[in-house]
């Protein structure tokens, strides 16, 4: 049996739950968990905000553990070798985005917590390819959200081009931003922070960012015409669209990595006049995944975490819900 904690409702309570997995699948890794950090994606399903939760919902998918069981047909992975587990737990392996490196663009891949039962228990379950080994030089501790929010932010750096020379804004400085800021200084660019919080002008230069520019301020934001590559987005609300497409240069990229509810407001003369354009990305594939924890250990990045118990999970989410978290929460097993 495994042993989690799980809501039973729409912004539900979490309690203790056991369930049988039944038996590991021949691809299949079990891991015992150490640790699992807590996203906003998983709050978000709590509260309905996605409308795909199953009950009980058993979420975490940030999670840092030990191997304790492979399948028949897993030869790569051993018992007893530390990995971290991120949103996906299953893709096909065969269609064309997996065979081409895109397991995560797959149209059968699964989350780990979609449909199925997720890190904030005792032990998890996924396919051998998302558990993926953490490098020398990794902090366990802090390690479960880069699987999540570290990849998120990561990704568009490798899918857009992203250059040394590049100038990057990142918008939203918070789980996913204070990481972005972090990613972008190490890769040579120069880092603007976009936030509405002027207490967190100081931490985001810590974090990374040469500038700061109050992003409730729109003749400050207008002063940025024309200088961005790329602006990342990491923030779930909506922003005046049109005016940050301004900011960017000839061939800009204005990039979403948080999930607005609303859509997004495009004005064809925008794109087409300085051949701008809009796009988005989810969590990223296994060799990415890879690819950035080596980027953290050789770095030295680490996203600023509080540690709680596991047991202490109703009061996590709730400091979460309040914006309280400061900038990830990460559990640590006491199931």
């Amino acid at each position: 049996m495994f042993h989690a904690y799980a809501a039973f409702e729409s912004q539900g309570q979490f309690q203790p739950y056991s369930y049988d997995p039944g038996e590991i699948g021949a691809e299949e890794v079990e891991i015992k968990v150490e640790s699992c950090g807590l996203c906003h994606s998983d709050l978000s399903l709590l509260d309905g905000e996605w409308g795909r939760v199953q009950f009980p919902f058993v979420p975490g998918h940030e999670v840092i553990g030990t191997i304790v069981e492979t399948g028949d047909r897993v030869s790569h992975l051993k018992p007893g070798q530390k990995v971290g587990v991120g949103w996906y737990a299953h893709s096909c392996g065969h269609c064309h985005p997996c065979i081409s490196g895109d397991h995560n663009l797959c149209g059968d891949r699964q989350g780990i917590i979609m449909g199925r039962h997720g890190g904030f228990a005792d032990r998890v379950r996924v396919k051998s390819l998302w558990a993926v080994p953490l490098p020398e030089g990794i902090d366990t501790q802090s390690a479960g959200p880069l699987f999540c929010g570290g990849a998120t932010v990561f990704t568009p750096f490798m899918a857009c081009d992203i250059k040394p020379t590049d100038r990057v804004g990142v918008v939203g400085i918070g789980g996913l931003g204070h990481m972005a800021l972090m990613f972008a200084r190490a890769w040579g660019c120069e880092v603007t922070a976009f936030t509405s919080s002027a207490d967190k002008g100081e931490e985001a230069m810590a974090f990374g960012a040469h500038r700061v520019v109050n992003s409730r301020d729109e003749a400050a934001i207008k002063a940025e015409k024309g200088r961005f590559d790329l602006i990342l987005s990491t923030v779930n609300v909506s922003l005046n669209w049109p005016l940050y497409m301004e900011t960017l240069r000839a061939k800009g990229r204005l990039h979403c990595v948080g999930v607005p509810l609303e859509p997004i407001p495009a004005h064809a003369g925008q794109l087409i006049d300085q051949q701008r354009a809009i796009s988005g990305s989810p969590v990223s594939s296994p060799s990415v995944l890879a690819t950035m924890l080596e980027f953290c250990a050789r770095h030295q990045i680490r996203p600023k975490v509080e540690v709680m118990k596991m047991s202490e999970i109703n009061a996590a989410f709730e400091r979460l819900r309040q914006g309280k978290a400061h900038y990830r929460i990460v559990l640590e097993n006491d199931v």
